[in-house]
């Protein structure tokens, strides 16, 4: 396995329900090195621009408005097999089919609620990553 970044969002539910803690310690325990972190709040220009890959997708107003209603924390994690590693960690995006211990099944509402973002592959979190971090943002 090589060494791969991947972009992760924890969400504003997560972050207003008191989680943020947890879940950044539960991904350091699965041998995540944070390589950047920040809390931001999303514009509604930047949410319909980072999900525009889903904006013909029902879903994607509600997605915008979501990710718009509050602060996240934007992270760019490395590891080895990185992306498939937070997946795993993450849980499914339907917290009702996720794993016991995943960090969606411990702190996700629902499918639209389903407090934390990975990317989906190197392509997605190289383009993720550049969209929040410079290249002098990751150390």
């Amino acid at each position: 396995m090589s060494m791969e970044r991947t972009l992760s969002i924890i969400k504003p539910d997560a972050v207003a329900a008191g989680h943020a803690g947890e879940i950044l310690s539960m991904i350091e325990q699965a041998g995540f090195r944070i390589l950047g972190l920040r809390m931001t709040r999303l514009t509604e220009t930047q949410a319909r621009a980072f999900y525009e890959v889903h904006k013909e997708r029902p879903f994607y107003a509600g997605l915008v408005k979501f990710m718009t209603e509050g602060p996240v924390i934007v992270m760019a994690l490395e590891r080895e097999g990185a992306i498939a590693r937070l997946r795993e960690v993450m849980g499914a995006t339907n917290p009702a089919n996720a794993a016991e211990g995943t960090i969606r099944k411990r702190f996700a509402t629902n499918i639209e609620r389903n407090c934390i973002h990975g990317s989906d592959a190197a392509e997605t979190a190289a383009v993720e990553l550049r969209f929040f971090f410079s290249t002098s943002d990751l150390v």
